[in-house]
């Protein structure tokens, strides 16, 4: 058995072949696409195939982070992968590059699986296995050149073989050696990693998305009204930058406009195909729309709302015509995701939107640019497709959206809910008069009571903000006289209907979570 000394050398030359690999392949993926490189095409594959709860789990501890924790675990996996694969080159070159090849080809895979991949695809993850094999073989070689003697790294007679005094020198300068090479490869896959990245970035679609002119809109959005923003609450209009985002794009497609189309088609009597510069020029109308995602747990923070910017949707669907069969509006993505709405509540006259514009800007990359949905009363699992590039009329009973076969449901209606944004769970205040206030919202319907019970004291009404239509949230307030001691403070909703929010607590699968948010306050 090789001693302790060569194995830890032997892993070591297997990760740092596994970086300099991945960044050999981060680079080439600059020409060849962002989904072509091997470390997003797996962590993609992953997303796609890993089972519903593990994404709600994932979604629920690191939320709009998800994506950053799920190619950081790859890393790690990649790096459990290739240790074993460097101590094996100890034994057998042939095993290492058994487990070099099975690298190579997952990667393969799951880059010409990817929706819309051509052969391009698999070239980063060919370029990763040779520069693995490569590496891996030139950095063993130096591992070897560590060891005092030939027997050192393997023979029986290690042990009985004492290291004679001239030894030391070569062993040392074998050690430099080695370290310099483990340096020099973890160097050039951080480098070239980064460089292809930042490249890609700059191939990406930064500056077309700049050189956007919105036209004006032909019905602006509603006025604003003065006191829509409660204090303590948080900002009524979410900013881009602050706005959430789960999807299961480990990179945002990158659309030019020039070369954008929409197809509509299917069950229609006339279909239709917009091109970019088609598409500006027909009306546009403005509107706030408030934006909630279904794997948001009670008091959660995903959900946001935007002025949204676009061409209404209703208006594309009376000029297809859809026959009348046709009670799923099937939305897909650039990059094959896809998600189902309810036909008929695109034509019930909310201002469901084909929208190209977030806050007065085109619409983020990371948000759908340069064509999203918009539907106001629908999670976005359901209705807000990014980066459109189609639209197919169909029936329910014959295709399932991407969530629907995960075990979500085929229609999500937003649920009625509230949160408290002032004061935060377990923070403590001093005792007297002091503010309670958050935001509740039921899209499409409205919000017309929000009520706080403090401990097990009587449901006392807050005061409610004004807002602009029932596509938004709303905001609330109240005046809590603290006492000292422990408090927990509770809020709920009702809807335009007169629906009370549930208390029932409910996971957000299959389709939305329930329950009162509650808070725990310390009074000193």
């Amino acid at each position: 058995m090789p001693p302790r000394a060569a194995v830890l050398r032997a892993a070591l030359a297997g990760i740092a072949a596994a970086g300099a690999a991945l960044g050999a392949a981060e680079l080439v993926a600059v020409w060849t696409g962002p989904m072509s490189s091997p470390l997003l095409a797996v962590g993609a594959l992953v997303v796609d195939t890993v089972p519903g709860p593990v994404k709600d789990f994932g979604i629920a501890v690191f939320g709009t982070h998800d994506k950053t924790a799920l190619i950081t675990g790859t890393l790690l996996l990649l790096a459990t992968y290739a240790a074993p694969v460097g101590i094996a080159a100890l034994r057998s070159w042939r095993l290492a590059l058994a487990g070099i090849t099975l690298f190579t080809a997952i990667g393969l895979v799951a880059a010409l699986t990817r929706h819309a991949a051509d052969l391009t695809a698999g070239i980063p993850s060919i370029v990763a296995g040779v520069v693995a094999a490569i590496t891996l073989r030139l950095l063993t070689t130096l591992a070897a050149s560590t060891a005092a003697s030939p027997v050192a790294l393997g023979s029986s007679h290690a042990a009985e073989t004492p290291m004679s005094a001239p030894d030391l020198p070569s062993a040392a300068r074998g050690r430099r050696r080695f370290l310099i090479g483990v340096g020099a490869a973890a160097a050039a896959g951080i480098v070239t990693g980064v460089g292809g990245r930042l490249l890609g970035g700059r191939r990406a679609v930064t500056a077309a998305r700049a050189a956007v002119v919105l036209p004006p809109p032909v019905q602006p959005a509603p006025t604003i009204p003065p006191g829509v923003q409660a204090e303590g609450a948080t900002a009524w209009v979410t900013s881009n930058a602050e706005f959430y985002r789960i999807d299961t794009a480990l990179y945002p497609p990158q659309i030019d406009p020039s070369t954008w189309q929409l197809r509509i088609h299917g069950m229609v009597r006339n279909p239709l195909t917009l091109t970019w510069e088609q598409l500006l020029r027909r009306p546009m109308i403005a509107r706030y729309v408030t934006l909630a995602c279904v794997s948001n747990e009670v008091g959660g923070n995903l959900v946001g709302n935007a002025l949204w910017l676009g061409v209404p949707v209703r208006e594309l669907l009376d000029e297809v015509q859809p026959l009348p069969e046709a009670d799923q509006l099937v939305s897909r993505s650039a990059d094959g995701w896809t998600c189902g709405s309810p036909t008929a509540v695109l034509r019930d006259g909310r201002d469901a939107l084909l929208a190209i514009g977030m806050n007065g800007r085109p619409l983020p990359v990371g948000h759908g640019f340069p064509a999203r949905m918009v539907v106001p009363g629908l999670y976005g699992y359901v209705s807000a497709c990014k980066w459109i590039t189609e639209i197919e009329l169909t029936r329910f009973t014959d295709f399932d959206a991407y969530w629907v076969p995960r075990g979500w449901s085929a229609q999500g209606p937003i649920k009625t809910q509230s949160r408290i944004d002032t004061p935060r769970d377990g923070t403590t205040r001093k005792a007297g008069a002091g503010t309670v206030a958050g935001v509740a919202w039921a899209q499409h319907r409205g919000v017309t009571r929000v009520e706080i019970q403090v401990d097990a004291g009587p449901w006392t009404e807050a005061s409610l903000a004004p807002t602009v239509s029932a596509d938004t949230w709303v905001q609330w307030s109240y005046r809590w006289e603290a006492t000292r001691g422990s408090h927990t403070i509770r809020v709920r909703a009702t809807d335009a209907d007169g629906e009370m929010q549930t208390s029932q607590q409910t996971p957000v699968a299959p389709n939305g979570a329930t329950g009162w948010h509650s808070v725990r306050v310390t009074v000193e």
